[in-house]
């Protein structure tokens, strides 16, 4: 079958599924977004402090750099890190980073993609094994098939299964890296970290954690689930993003120095790509340090979102979790579709969810929450539902 043949069948079939999935220009205006000339209540932004919408905030940044040197404003890093594109703004959001967490070593990229693809792949060989919670975001899984380690997924967030795979598999192997985010981004649900350092310790295992939906939202200074639990020192490897909670761009890893100096040579995604532009790693570290002091927002972020899954469950409806996303799971794709059109029309911005970002039969819309928005929003969403 010719290419194009088949890709047109490939479209078909989704359209048929109601899988098919296109761009939308969307225009922001505070926690709301306009789409085809509506103004829609946000509820599908990882902007979860709300600072997208708080516009004196890019004021103060860009005052602040006025009195800094002209190139801190520049628009490219016109190089990689390891060339000329390792600019001082690169080194002064590191040591920022670090200090947050106990002054391990950090290394920042471009973001939680180029994060995920580059660190398994560097760290382990064909000798290794790595264990993946199945419900894994993608670029987890894009890592783990680029690495040369077997791989096996584990049942989602089933530690005794985790365990019995380790018990039966771990003296076959140089390393096993056990990999899971801290809140996965489809259910809201926050993983039991403690439990997977009892077993990566019990089992002489590396602890890999993407907390891109953690960072900001949990934790006393905003470091995540493994700050909310105690756990900064005892986990391997930390992933945080700034595309989200932070308002920003790129990533960032937690680790020791051994792991940073070799991924500094063995990383592809950090070594082949131009580096960040000075003026979004130094808005980075300015948002760092006002989203530290940011423990209030974090605590109202949490008390809307339970608002709005009580809400749901006393309607009826079925959800979960227990972080800023809350789902609200309607089962087939078609169900989804015509819930989110419908609920668009009402003035909620939601999109349906769909496989195979989310098992078949459990598609859904998302609820977003942010810390900008008051009860009066979450009584809205629910008085819509």
């Amino acid at each position: 079958m010719r290419l194009q043949e088949r890709l047109q069948k490939e479209l078909d079939d989704l359209r048929l599924a109601d899988q098919f999935r296109f761009l939308r220009q969307l225009t922001p205006e505070g926690i709301n977004s306009r789409l085809d000339g509506r103004l829609l209540l946000n509820l599908s932004s990882n902007d979860y402090l709300g600072l997208n919408a708080w516009p004196q905030l890019r004021r103060e940044f860009y005052e602040r750099m006025e009195h800094t040197a002209d190139d801190a404003f520049a628009l490219s890093a016109t190089s990689s890190r390891l060339l000329t594109g390792n600019h001082p703004g690169y080194m002064q959001l590191e040591a920022a980073v670090s200090k947050l967490y106990n002054n391990r070593e950090s290394l920042v990229f471009n973001s939680g993609y180029h994060a995920n693809v580059g660190i398994l792949p560097a760290l382990t060989s064909r000798r290794d094994l790595i264990l993946s919670d199945k419900l894994n975001h993608a670029s987890i899984i894009d890592g783990i098939r680029l690495s040369e380690a077997e791989f096996k997924r584990y049942p989602h967030l089933d530690f005794d299964r985790l365990e019995a795979v380790l018990g039966r598999l771990r003296h076959k192997y140089d390393n096993v890296i056990i990999i899971t985010e801290s809140v996965f981004s489809m259910d809201g649900v926050v993983a039991d970290l403690s439990r997977l350092v009892e077993l990566k310790e019990k089992y002489d295992a590396l602890l890999v954690v993407d907390e891109a939906h953690g960072v900001g939202v949990f934790g006393e200074q905003g470091c995540g689930v493994c700050e909310e639990q105690g756990l900064i020192d005892r986990i391997d490897i930390i992933i945080g993003t700034f595309g989200k909670a932070f308002c920003s761009a790129g990533a960032y890893a937690i680790m020791n120095k051994l792991f940073r100096d070799y991924l500094i040579n063995k990383m592809r995604s950090l070594i082949f790509t131009t580096g960040l532009p000075p003026v979004v790693v130094n808005w980075s570290r300015f948002v760092l340090e006002k989203t530290v002091k940011m423990q209030q927002n974090r605590l109202h972020l949490q008390s809307l979102a339970e608002k709005l899954r009580e809400g749901i469950r006393a309607a009826g409806g079925k959800t979960g979790g227990e972080s800023q996303i809350v789902p609200y799971i309607s089962g087939s794709n078609t169900a989804a579709v015509k819930l989110a059109e419908r609920l668009r029309e009402a003035g909620l911005l939601v999109f349906p969810i769909r496989p195979p970002t989310v098992p078949r039969g459990s598609s859904r819309v998302r609820f977003s929450l942010t810390a900008a928005m008051t009860e009066q929003d979450i009584e809205r969403i629910l008085e819509i539902l």
